[in-house]
């Protein structure tokens, strides 16, 4: 298995991100025959797996909604990550995110 993922499956060079920092992931829709890129920009509520079947999770406000999307990491639809904020929080996956609203719900950034 090992040996498969390391030959077919591409590595892409990503920024180092995990949980509490606001990304924004650039990804191609396909609509009929074209092809656009859309963005999605959130807070990284987690990281899991490892290899070619790691996972993120990011999660934005829609108005009021949360709305949640999960990506690859290999996808290849994935054009770029690009790093907005470095959060400081105290866990890898930050699920109580989802009960928080307003300004509870803020991430203190991360001194460099």
């Amino acid at each position: 298995m090992k040996y498969v993922q390391e030959k077919y499956v591409s590595n892409k060079e990503l920024p180092a991100f995990s949980a509490g920092d606001t990304i924004t992931v650039y990804y191609q829709i396909r609509e009929g025959e074209k092809t656009r890129t859309q963005f999605y920009r959130g807070v990284v509520l987690q990281r899991r797996g490892s290899g070619a079947t790691e996972t993120f999770t990011i999660r934005k406000m829609s108005g009021n909604v949360g709305v949640e999307r999960i990506f690859p990491v290999n996808m290849p639809n994935l054009e770029k990550i690009e790093m907005n904020k470095k959060g400081k929080v105290r866990r890898a996956r930050i699920f109580y995110q989802r009960a928080l609203n307003g300004k509870a719900a803020r991430i203190k950034e991360a001194r460099h």
